[in-house]
């Protein structure tokens, strides 16, 4: 569940953990009087494990393999065949 943050008049800034299908907060728990729900800059976003992204953490073969794919023959034999395709 998100934190959101609001504005007392009274009370200043609090932080209510609500649902995202909750309607926003009316009234300050503390006070009672009007609040204004504020656009929060607190995001807080982990990433655990071991590489987040795929090209992170490759075995050693792994980069070995694709750097003798875009060294080696491969990409003249895409040259071969878009030639190919345009002589015919």
């Amino acid at each position: 569940m998100p934190t959101y943050e609001y504005l007392c008049n009274k009370c200043g800034r609090f932080e209510e953990l609500q649902s995202m299908s909750e309607e926003p907060l009316k009234t300050c728990p503390t006070c009672g009087g009007p609040v204004k729900r504020l656009i929060s800059s607190n995001v807080n976003i982990i990433f655990k494990g071991s590489g987040f992204y795929t090209t992170d953490h490759r075995s050693k073969e792994y980069k070995e393999s694709m750097k003798a794919d875009t060294e080696g023959g491969s990409s003249s034999s895409l040259k071969e065949t878009a030639a190919s395709s345009h002589d015919s």
